[in-house]
């Protein structure tokens, strides 16, 4: 318990704040205890959705962390969780209002404020092009863990030594993605086949773009001989990273409230857990002692990653999601477990 206050005392506080902001703006809304307690229910159930989504989110996160110099680590932990809270789950919202609708950034908060199920319309209809865009980005994040020849440790054997094998061939996970992106294409109406496509494409030219700058900066801080690895490179990489990740989260949001503010509320608190628990991860070394947890947190992306392409054709409840990300983690700490008693047993 002492160890969660350590780590989790921020996020404890700010959910408390959030709780009781959900409370005062549906009492705001509503004017009786009635519709307050609604928004005080939603804001919960918002929170507990998005650190169910995110559990991925923090191991990775940590992965990335543990490469980088303290300066940055420190910079990513303070400005990185700002722009993830309010970039994220607030700026970006009213910027796809701002340009699908063609309006000022003042009008499109009064519009979210005065006329949400107008401002859930709009952000529904951009729903396409952001799951192309993640989708692409995601699964370019997954196939660029295991297509790699210098990977280690294996934990599902026979397919991961095989896609450690195609590291040889040059491309090979942008191919795989490329094919994947072409099937859904192929199978989706004409007038969304464009929108589907350049946003894929963007997702991907965003992942190289990102992996080219990360290297070219890593080279020219390690010549300059001031930090080997991890700056300013790592930061972007994981920005649009977490950027990827919340996606899902915004968009499904929608099903339960179109109260942008309400939103904003139950996100930014899961957000804050992603934090403590990527913090927790890092100082730890807890990826070190659970042999398989990064594996299945990339698993995890992997599968988000096809759950975002398949949400351009059908609906995908958001507990899916949830669901089957937490389950590949929870299966691969239970294998970490058991492989650190038979080791400790020999």
């Amino acid at each position: 318990m002492t160890v969660a206050m350590h780590y989790f005392r921020w996020a404890f506080l700010v959910t408390a704040v959030g709780l009781i902001l959900s409370f005062w703006l549906g009492w705001s809304y509503g004017h009786n205890l009635g519709a307050a307690l609604s928004f005080l229910m939603i804001g919960s159930i918002l929170a507990v959705l998005e650190i169910s989504l995110s559990f991925d989110n923090a191991i990775v996160n940590a992965n990335k962390l543990k490469e980088m110099t303290p300066v940055w680590q420190k910079r990513f932990l303070t400005w990185g969780i700002l722009i993830a809270v309010f970039g994220m789950r607030i700026i970006f919202p009213l910027l796809i209002v701002v340009i699908a609708a063609k309006i000022g950034p003042i009008s499109a908060v009064k519009l979210a404020a005065l006329h949400p199920e107008e401002y859930a319309r709009i952000i529904g209809s951009s729903h396409l092009s952001i799951a192309a865009f993640g989708g692409t980005f995601l699964m370019m994040v997954a196939l660029n863990y295991f297509i790699d020849a210098g990977k280690e440790v294996d934990w599902i054997r026979a397919l991961e030594c095989q896609m450690r094998r195609w590291a040889s061939v040059r491309g090979m996970e942008i191919a795989l993605v490329l094919a994947v992106v072409l099937i859904f294409a192929s199978v989706m109406p004409g007038a969304d086949q464009a929108r589907f496509l350049y946003a894929s494409i963007a997702g991907l030219f965003t992942f190289l773009a990102v992996e080219v700058l990360g290297q070219i900066l890593d080279a020219k801080q390690a010549a300059m001989a001031t930090a080997a690895r991890g700056g300013l490179g790592a930061f972007l990489y994981l920005e649009v990273l977490d950027a990827s990740f919340s996606f899902d989260g915004v968009i499904g949001a929608f099903a339960l409230t179109h109260n942008l503010f309400l939103i904003a509320i139950g996100l930014g608190i899961g957000a804050m857990y992603v934090r403590s628990m990527t913090i927790m991860l890092v100082e730890k070394k807890t990826l070190a002692h659970f042999r398989y947890l990064e594996h299945g947190a990339f698993y995890s992306i992997l599968v988000l990653s096809v759950i975002m392409f398949a949400q351009t054709l059908w609906h995908v409840p958001e507990l899916v999601t949830g669901v089957l990300g937490s389950a590949f983690i929870g299966i691969a700490l239970v294998s970490s477990i058991l492989y650190n008693r038979r080791h400790r047993a020999v």
